[in-house]
């Protein structure tokens, strides 16, 4: 059974760089061909997919926040993390990090999510 936990600071100032991290157990983060990604939910708003990184690696952004977005790995822990740069009180939301099936598959394990409050 595959298990995400987010962790990370629940709440971050404006223009200030939010810092996630998703700690994976009960499979790699490197196994072919999974895909690790985050979304995030805002309060009363739908979910918003903002990228994934590979089991090799391999990094895709949505268009909106590629600008701002940076998914990296740590394989020795069997973690990934997400970075969102100058972020202002609308990136405030519930992040969720999650296994995707393939770059381009469904979600099939998601973690609990974790509240991050933009806020000065």
């Amino acid at each position: 059974q595959v298990q995400l936990q987010e962790s990370g600071p629940g709440l971050v100032k404006p223009s200030q760089t939010l810092s996630l991290t998703c700690t994976v157990s009960g499979g790699s983060i490197t196994t072919s061909y999974y895909a690790w990604s985050w979304i995030r939910q805002p309060p009363g708003k739908g979910l918003e997919w903002m990228g994934v990184i590979s089991y090799d690696g391999s990094t895709y952004y949505s268009p909106s926040l590629k600008s701002r977005t940076s998914i990296s790995r740590d394989t020795s822990k069997n973690q990934f993390s997400l970075q969102l740069s100058s972020v202002t009180p609308e990136d405030t939301a519930v992040y969720y990090c999650a296994r995707q099936r393939g770059v381009n598959k469904a979600m099939d394990y998601w973690g609990k999510g974790t509240l991050v409050t933009v806020s000065s």
